[in-house]
């Protein structure tokens, strides 16, 4: 069993462990010991401050195993993706070009640095062991992060998007950085991943990037092709949060070229579909055997900001029920008790 719960302190050096496998320029779980230390630290104080407007705050989740309490991902999302700063990100145009002399007509796709999603929500971070990868503990993972900003909408915008690594080689470059950032950072891809630890707000961006749109025709083959296609490593999280609602738009990553997907918060199958119910207390096993014929998979997280958790729980379905009868080690896990609420949503 699994559960996912905020991040602690205690948790810097498992995540250390997992930044050391994670496939570098393919996810944006924090590198250094440092900078993790700081996304632990900044989480924790997000959590513990008192929200109206949606601001500065980044909450940080991990994956924990309640056999042994091991650590096997984490995953993240900020309340606002230009906190501290401009999120910067490339807008796929359509350009018109038209001739009457000449009796031509056609459209250009044109690549215009742009800070539209500044002010949105943002989900990052997200990296599981391999383990995990395909298994219901990486959708645990993925959405319960979501519950909790459904659980707590005045902490989050209205709009949610998430930036999925682009297509990189073996060697970890990338035809898209080659064909554009290369010509204005004078360095490799990782090399400028490193610099700017991932983020996409640093004052450098809007000084060495182009100001106006860069014309797609003009960018090599290999480059064009790249555009908006995801990373191997990037097809779980595309499927989780596809299933979610989330869609690919006209936005593409200014470093690789990979998808941005956004989506409305009432898109969301976590905002929308979501409900609350009582936690019941455990019946014996024989009045329970009939639930246990037609068992549906429901992610639980509980009703509150000081203390989150979330879980996997099969049982008969909940929609028309009173709510969930959860034994002693899935309320324990929880840190429940009969009588108290609990967020559910069908996995």
């Amino acid at each position: 069993m699994y559960i996912v719960r905020p991040v602690e302190v205690s948790d810097i050096a498992a995540l250390a462990s997992l930044a050391a496998v994670a496939s570098p320029g393919v996810h944006t779980l924090p590198r250094t010991l440092a900078a993790i230390t700081r996304a632990v630290e900044r989480s924790i104080a997000s959590f513990a401050t008192p929200v109206v407007i949606p601001s500065e705050e980044s909450y940080m989740f991990v994956l924990e195993s309640t056999l042994d309490q091991s650590i096997a991902g984490a995953a993240a999302i900020s309340a606002t993706a230009g906190s501290n700063g401009t999120y910067f990100a490339f807008r796929n145009d359509v350009m018109q070009q038209v001739s009457r002399d000449l009796n031509i007509s056609h459209s250009v796709h044109a690549l215009t640095l742009c800070s539209e999603l500044t002010s949105h929500s943002q989900l990052s971070g997200f990296f599981v062991r391999g383990w995990c990868n395909g298994s219901q503990e990486a959708a645990l993972l993925s959405r319960a992060r979501l519950l909790f900003a459904a659980l707590l909408p005045q902490r989050f915008g209205d709009r949610f998007f998430v930036s999925l690594a682009g297509i990189t080689d073996s060697q970890a470059g990338s035809p898209f950085w080659e064909a554009l950032g290369r010509k204005f950072f004078q360095m490799d891809f990782l090399e400028a991943e490193r610099l700017i630890e991932g983020a996409r707000n640093r004052t450098l961006i809007v000084e060495l990037m182009p100001h106006y749109p860069v014309y797609v025709p003009l960018l090599p083959g290999d480059a064009q092709a790249v555009m908006g296609q995801i990373h191997p490593e990037g097809e779980l999280p595309f499927r989780l949060l596809s299933e979610e609602g989330f869609e690919p738009d006209e936005y593409i990553d200014i470093f690789d070229g990979g998808p941005i997907l956004q989506a409305h918060k009432h898109a969301l199958r976590s905002f929308s579909s979501s409900f609350m119910r009582t936690v019941a207390a455990l019946l014996p096993p024989a009045a329970d055997a009939a639930d246990a014929a037609v068992p549906v998979t429901y992610l639980l997280a509980t009703a509150r900001a000081d203390d989150f958790r979330a879980t996997l729980f099969d049982c008969a379905p909940l929609e028309h029920a009173d709510g969930p009868r959860l034994p002693p080690q899935v309320l324990k896990s929880l840190k429940l008790a009969a009588g108290e609420p609990v967020l559910c949503v069908r996995l």
